[in-house]
């Protein structure tokens, strides 16, 4: 059990294998590929809400899920959230000598939906949701809506990034969820951009967190 991660120059790949599942994800922001194609697992929102997201973030994502015996879905979403927030995170990690942004801010709309992230990477995990994007609605096509929110917790898990995300408007559950991860895309958009002149440090001035252990 555990998670692996092999790094190419512009791509990272990370498999988290449980008692549960076993997720392979790859990302990189090489030009643009077949995203729809690559991300295959049995909820086909959760698809378009991956999609969606790497499509706003300009990043190429792949996404493959094994599930065990039980076909959970709250598994399936929290784990992937897990891996794709490490894929991330692991991409922030390979440019930060350079300079990264590191912190983002992203309002997207779709018809009557409108919805803002703000997403940042100090390692520290850490999601609030305003209520009503949290309890919008139950379901959202052929998933629970609850699932959609334990992929962002997962998210956060995995690259220990803070995200606060509000659901300004909307009343359509697909529109509304769709605002949602347009927002949280274009946030990730945002961090990942280069900026030299925090080459080295995060967007905190506390800068980057080492753990050093003790024998």
């Amino acid at each position: 059990m555990g998670n692996k991660k092999k790094t190419q120059s512009d791509k990272v790949s990370v498999h988290r294998a449980t008692s549960e599942s076993e997720i392979s994800v790859t990302l990189d922001h090489a030009p643009r590929g077949d995203i729809k194609g690559g991300i295959q697992t049995p909820l086909h929102f959760f698809n378009h809400m991956l999609e969606t997201l790497a499509w706003r973030a300009c990043m190429n994502l792949k996404v493959n899920v094994k599930l065990s015996d039980y076909k959970l879905t709250h598994v399936l979403c929290e784990d992937t959230g897990i891996a794709v927030g490490e894929a991330f995170c692991e991409i922030l990690e390979k440019i930060f000598q350079e300079g990264v942004n590191g912190a983002g801010v992203g309002i997207a709309c779709i018809d009557e939906a409108l919805a803002r992230c703000v997403a940042s990477f100090e390692g520290r995990a850490q999601i609030h949701l305003s209520a009503e994007a949290a309890v919008a609605v139950e379901h959202v096509e052929d998933m629970q809506t609850a699932d959609l929110v334990g992929f962002l917790e997962g998210f956060t898990q995995g690259a220990r990034a803070t995200l606060h995300i509000d659901l300004l408007k909307g009343s359509n559950p697909h529109h509304v969820w769709e605002g949602i991860f347009r927002a949280f895309g274009e946030a990730l958009r945002i961090a990942l951009a280069p900026c030299p002149w925090r080459a080295g440090t995060t967007p905190g001035v506390k800068g980057q967190v080492k753990l050093v252990k003790e024998s």
